[in-house]
């Protein structure tokens, strides 16, 4: 049984994985950070932030001070999420689960289903 975590991202209980809700490609273990399972670009914040005009007035941040961390699912190609950090700052692991817990609450809501359909 599948669970929706964020926009793009499901977790499917039965086998404790993460997996893309658009094309359900594997992203890697549920206990583990999903963003390890996705393909994952780099980006300076200076080819996201152009300067207006010709000149050295801009508006991006110093591409010293941070870099755009993007990841996308290895089987669609969608944009999963998109991370700004400090150089050389490992990335993020943000999202997780308390997997027993999930089961546990999808399986009352299973059994809840079941009662009012029988009832």
């Amino acid at each position: 049984m599948k669970r929706r975590i964020t926009e793009y991202l499901d977790v499917d209980l039965d086998v404790s994985e993460w997996q893309c809700n658009r094309c359900g490609a594997s992203l890697g273990p549920a206990s583990q950070n999903y963003k390890e399972g996705c393909l994952i670009a780099q980006r300076s914040p200076e080819e996201i932030w152009r300067p207006l005009v010709d000149g050295p007035v801009t508006f991006s941040f110093h591409p010293g001070w941070c870099r755009i961390v993007e990841f996308y699912c290895p089987g669609c190609g969608g944009m999963l999420e998109v991370e700004m950090l400090p150089p050389g700052h490992p990335i993020t692991h943000d999202i997780e689960l308390d997997l027993d817990a999930l089961r546990a609450r999808a399986g009352a809501e299973q059994a809840e289903e079941q009662a009012e359909i029988g009832a």
